[in-house]
């Protein structure tokens, strides 16, 4: 490992440390989402109302988690001909901040009711087919409030007021008079008093509906004397066992990770943590043996033609005609046996054709050629020096 990679893994060391050092100092961000999950300690979680549930209910309180409403009431229905109810007696309870509850769940719940049980609902969003049933109405006071005074109907159950942290102020804006009666109150910075607690019957049971399921959270049943609030609302849950669908927002809420199908599917996830981690090592190895700069090697250059170039010049400058045009002639006749597979040792009419046929070249430039090669070996000199000259030219002739 090079000084540089050290260098690098120094600095990103020095930054991690002081990344944990300056965190370490600082308060821990509060969540304030509102999961309401009984296994959130967050301000807007379920863990003190589920820790608290047995003593705030004062019944045999049995929790459904891991089933729908629909999945469970059904299982505890007895369809045996002449009985047609159901195997438990009680109250069905849902606390959650927006509907969580599928419209076939909503209806078993209903036919649950009409059966002699009850329901008690706390949540700011009701299901459609609850509302049509009951001939009820809700609506959502979209001023910007950061708490809802709250207080109970019944003077004689308590009448003091509470100061409820919430959002968006739901509140029922339409009810059956005749059949529902009003529980509790709530007012906005508008000071206009609004429903948000009714029990309205329905067939042989009760349905107990809440608007402000944040009384129930973390925050509120630790801020002074705020429980009493939620005690007095689960006050008017009718004796008998309790159903707590307890479900929470954040179990079923969808990922918004582009990599949620990823995390769903183990094969998936398993290619993908193999997959970084072979990254990783890729980049660790890498690092150690990155690549050195390659120098630039010159070819190697062609001495034999240098070599060639010095010899023909040494000829030339001592004036060896005869010398040069010897080696020229041997070179010549030489390419010919080696590319064309000629006899050339007799340099005649018949040599001359087969040349022609072979090379296709000028039979008149090749008959040339050779009767200046002749001419050299038949001792007839005229002026060296013009010889060379005409003869190098005519081998060009046929060799290019």
């Amino acid at each position: 490992m090079d000084n540089k990679v050290k260098i690098y893994i120094a600095i990103l060391v020095l930054i991690f440390g002081i990344t944990l050092l300056v965190d370490k100092g600082q308060p821990k961000p509060i969540d304030w989402t509102p999961t309401y999950s009984v296994d959130d300690k967050i301000p807007f979680g379920l863990y003190i109302f589920d820790h608290e549930a047995d003593g705030l209910f004062k019944q045999k309180v049995e929790r459904i988690s891991t089933q729908t409403p629909y999945e469970y009431l059904d299982s505890q229905y007895d369809a045996r001909e002449n009985v047609e109810t159901y195997k438990i007696k009680g109250t069905f309870v849902n606390i959650s901040e927006v509907n969580n509850i599928d419209e076939q769940s909503m209806k078993e719940i209903l036919y649950f009711v009409s059966h002699g049980n009850n329901a008690f609902l706390s949540m700011k969003a009701f299901p459609k087919v609850l509302l049509d049933s009951l001939k009820i109405e809700l609506k959502a006071d979209f001023m910007p409030v950061d708490s809802v005074s709250v207080w109970m109907a019944n003077k004689k159950v308590n009448a003091k007021k509470y100061t409820l942290n919430t959002g968006l102020s739901d509140y029922f804006s339409k009810i059956d008079t005749l059949n529902t009666k009003v529980l509790g109150y709530q007012n906005s910075t508008k000071n206009k008093r609004q429903v948000n607690f009714i029990e309205v019957p329905y067939k042989n049971g009760y349905l107990y509906l809440h608007t402000q399921p944040v009384a129930f959270t973390n925050y509120n049943l630790l801020k002074k004397n705020y429980y009493q609030y939620t005690e007095n609302l689960v006050s008017y849950i009718p004796k008998g066992n309790i159903f707590w669908y307890n479900k929470s927002f954040n179990d079923q809420r969808i990922s918004s990770s582009p990599l949620r199908y990823i995390w769903s599917q183990p094969a998936l996830k398993s290619a993908w943590y193999l997959g970084l981690i072979g990254i990783l090592i890729f980049m660790i190895f890498n690092a150690k043996r990155k690549q050195r700069i390659v120098p630039i090697i010159k070819p190697l250059q062609n001495l034999t033609v240098d070599f060639t170039k010095t010899v023909g010049n040494l000829y030339y400058q001592e004036g060896d005609h005869t010398n040069i045009i010897d080696k020229k002639i041997i070179y010549f006749l030489e390419k010919i046996r080696t590319d064309y597979l000629l006899d050339t040792t007799k340099l005649d009419d018949d040599f001359i054709t087969k040349l022609h046929y072979k090379t296709g070249k000028d039979e008149k430039d090749i008959r040339d050629l050779v009767q200046l090669i002749n001419d050299h070996r038949n001792s007839y000199h005229g002026s060296l020096e013009e010889d060379l000259l005409r003869l190098n030219k005519a081998i060009e002739k046929i060799l290019h």
